[in-house]
């Protein structure tokens, strides 16, 4: 079906049936996840110099705007496993120390085998490792967010491509995943009929697996978490955006996708807040999962130029209304799990002190 219509549009209106808007303040929680494949139609040489440019405009970024309680834009680079350069994730390491970005887990395969991506998983862990990434328990053993490539997580395309594993739940959840980050999708045939949620997903073969879970609940879901059969889902909003139209006529998909075509606007934010995605019984917190592919100029040239400063200036100007309900928060992927997993618990700390709730930092921003 057209742009993946025939998955998600029922599950769309059903879902804005059935969404409470929350009274009093209202905390926004911001990730950007990002796709980054700076090899992407290039060699590492073009890959090199397109991190020095990352790490000259970004560092000036981080340093400029803060959130409402002080802390900078964040952003986590899903780095493609499969394309390890020591030279490349040296780079990224440089910009993590000096920004506070993240590095997690990215996977392109195609006709693999249970025994195969495992093994890339556990290649890729050591890896990052290697270069500080990945948060670590006190034993040293690592966890990570995963996000897979050409959106085909437990081999969901329906045209079978990009895995050929269709029981990966879980491999992920063995090697120490603690969330993944891939959809939305649409208008990829990828999309899950899921939408606009955070949940777990069991080990079932193929898109079953997404289009199907637990909706993580303060007091109901926080023992799913150590289910080796069973992984977070965090999704990013998905909607239709009837303020910019095809045709003037029809409504745009709004996938939470950042490009240079399409960059962050107040409007966007707007459809992002009100698709509430949130634990059950915490509507207070919303988590918006933002993503893009950072490695590509035009998408970078957006991200590190004038379209996101006035999007984090736009940030900066809702946070000091006291007037506005909405206060937001610039967090990593993984500081977003651990905010999620402290809503199920019902821990009434501030955001600010719940960030590093189970996952600590990885050693690279040491």
């Amino acid at each position: 079906m057209v742009r993946a219509f025939d998955k998600w549009l029922l599950p769309y209106f059903g879902r804005q049936l059935q969404t409470h808007p929350s009274t009093g303040r209202i905390h926004v929680v911001l990730s950007v996840c990002d796709h980054f494949e700076p090899l992407h139609d290039t060699h590492t040489t073009g890959a090199l110099e397109r991190l020095t440019f990352w790490l000259n405009a970004f560092q000036p970024i981080s340093e400029e705007f803060l959130d409402n309680v002080g802390v900078s834009p964040r952003h986590t680079f899903f780095f493609p496993i499969e394309q390890y350069d020591s030279r490349i994730l040296g780079s990224i390491a440089a910009i993590c120390h000096k920004t506070k970005a993240e590095v997690e887990i990215h996977l392109h395969h195609r006709n693999d085998s249970p025994g195969g991506v495992e093994e890339k998983l556990l290649k890729g862990i050591s890896d990052l490792k290697h270069h500080g990434f990945l948060s670590r328990d006190l034993d040293d053993t690592p966890h990570y967010g995963f996000i897979h490539g050409n959106w085909a997580l437990n081999h969901c395309d329906p045209q079978g491509r990009s895995c050929g594993v269709d029981r990966e739940i879980a491999i992920l959840r063995r090697t120490g995943c603690y969330a993944d980050f891939t959809m939305p999708s649409a208008p990829h045939p990828t999309q899950a009929r899921k939408v606009n949620s955070i949940y777990y997903s069991a080990d079932k073969s193929g898109a079953a697996a997404l289009d199907h879970g637990t909706n993580a609940e303060t007091g109901i879901t926080s023992h799913l978490r150590h289910d080796p059969n069973r992984l977070l889902l965090v999704q990013g909003p998905l909607a239709l955006n009837w303020r910019w139209r095809k045709a003037g006529i029809f409504p745009r998909i709004e996938n939470a996708d950042l490009t240079g075509a399409n960059p962050p606007t107040p409007n966007r934010l707007r459809l992002w807040t009100e698709q509430r995605i949130s634990v059950i019984g915490r509507p207070d917190w919303i988590f918006v999962k933002l993503h893009t592919h950072g490695g590509i100029p035009q998408n970078y040239n957006m991200l590190l130029g004038e379209p996101m400063r006035r999007f984090y200036q736009h940030i900066e100007a809702l946070n000091r209304d006291e007037n506005h309900r909405f206060r937001y928060h610039f967090v990593t992927a993984r500081e977003m799990v651990n905010l999620i997993h402290a809503a199920e618990d019902g821990r009434t700390e501030s955001i600010a002190e719940l960030r590093t709730y189970l996952y600590p930092p990885p050693p690279v921003l040491g």
